[in-house]
């Protein structure tokens, strides 16, 4: 069986295992969910949700951003870690937006990756949630998951995006990788993975997972 047409089956099966996929930052508009995503780096959606909670109060608007506090800002997202680095990009994201967006998340990737703390995955959660565009966001359950897989096999996410591009069809990038993500915090996990009872095993030649595992 070719890849594309495994790949296909797989995705049938990660659609009836996660009909309810979706991303699971809390958001209701494109700026907030360009903040959480950058706050979401080495942290998990769930810390990241209770600290927009009560940042999303108070930073309203781009420029509510561009204008803050760094010392302050630092305070209020310190528990997502390296919260330095990411009030840095935040208020510079804010700047950004005012100086050349108009205050506006602009809706374009090329558009997106010139903000700062902005990458590939980050513009491309944002294409896929906020815009309702189709796009491939590699983190490290997509990087896992399609390594085990045999879809991809670079170690540069920016890379297994495009490698992605190849297998999984253009209308349905964004509810896939959500669909994959679920699939690897139930079941693949990195450590352990529960091959047994996994929905898509006999499709899988699960490389790299060991005998132990």
């Amino acid at each position: 069986m070719k890849r594309t047409e495994t790949a296909l089956k797989i995705l049938g099966i990660l659609q009836r295992e996660y009909p309810d996929a979706r991303v699971t930052l809390d958001f209701k508009d494109p700026l907030q969910l360009l903040i959480a995503t950058i706050l979401a780096a080495q942290c998990t959606d769930e810390r990241v949700n209770q600290v927009t909670k009560d940042l999303f109060k108070k930073y309203r608007k781009a420029s509510d951003y561009a204008g803050a506090d760094l010392r302050t800002l630092e305070g209020e997202i310190r528990s997502t870690g390296f919260f330095r680095n990411k009030a840095k990009s935040i208020i510079g994201c804010g700047q950004a937006l005012v100086q050349k967006f108009n205050g506006q998340v602009p809706r374009t990737l090329g558009e997106l990756t010139t903000l700062p703390g902005v990458g590939r995955k980050t513009a491309n959660i944002i294409l896929g949630n906020a815009f309702g565009q189709q796009a491939i966001a590699v983190d490290t359950h997509v990087k896992r998951v399609t390594h085990r897989l045999g879809w991809a096999k670079s170690d540069d996410p920016d890379k297994i995006e495009f490698e992605l591009m190849e297998v999984i069809p253009q209308d349905r990038r964004t509810l896939a990788c959500h669909q994959i993500v679920f699939h690897g915090r139930r079941v693949c996990m990195a450590k352990n993975p529960q091959c047994l009872a996994c929905p898509v095993a006999k499709f899988c030649p699960k490389i790299g997972v060991s005998q132990k595992e």
